[in-house]
């Protein structure tokens, strides 16, 4: 178990300031308003960047009323809102075959059907499972408690995504 080597921020075509953890979460809720079943969201950046604070603010835009709690230890987490949520994290994975004890091509499958998202944290190993993907990279930004969220698409970053990162702050 490593922490896995990050994208270049200069490979994301949108980038937005969250000033606060409260705007993280925040930007998660408005994320969930574009989502209509069948995105994964592929969420990168280093330990305490607030992927976890994203995904929790999505889950909560999404009507999921559990207590939404990071899987890093648990490694999968699925709730039922609007959508069901699967929220992944693979952070203590290392091989494609540890993908497989997870259930992954079930939960993929279900995504395609239209019915669930999912949002992983250390995506890694699914890159090559997943032609179409949302990637979202958290940095820390200058100030304390501010990040910087980069978007891109695989193969394009859709629409909606655009427009929500250009109502935000920009970097």
């Amino acid at each position: 178990m490593r922490e896995q080597p990050l994208p270049s921020p200069d490979e994301f075509a949108c980038c937005l300031r969250c000033d606060s953890p409260h705007a993280t979460s925040a930007l998660g809720e408005r994320a969930a308003t574009i989502l209509r079943g069948g995105e994964t969201v592929l969420l990168w950046g280093p330990l305490g960047a607030g992927k976890t604070l994203f995904a929790k603010g999505l889950c909560r835009g999404l009507g999921v009323t559990d207590e939404i709690v990071s899987p890093t230890f648990t490694l999968a987490c699925r709730y039922e809102g609007r959508l069901v949520v699967h929220h992944l994290d693979f952070f203590r994975l290392d091989s494609e075959a540890d993908l497989a004890e997870v259930g992954i091509d079930g939960v993929i499958e279900e995504v395609e059907g239209g019915n669930a998202v999912m949002v992983v944290e250390w995506p890694l190993l699914l890159l090559p499972l997943l032609p179409r993907r949302v990637e979202l990279l958290a940095m820390p930004g200058p100030g304390e408690q501010e990040r910087l969220w980069r978007a891109r698409g695989q193969p394009a970053l859709p629409e909606p995504w655009r427009r929500l990162f250009a109502g935000g702050v920009p970097c």
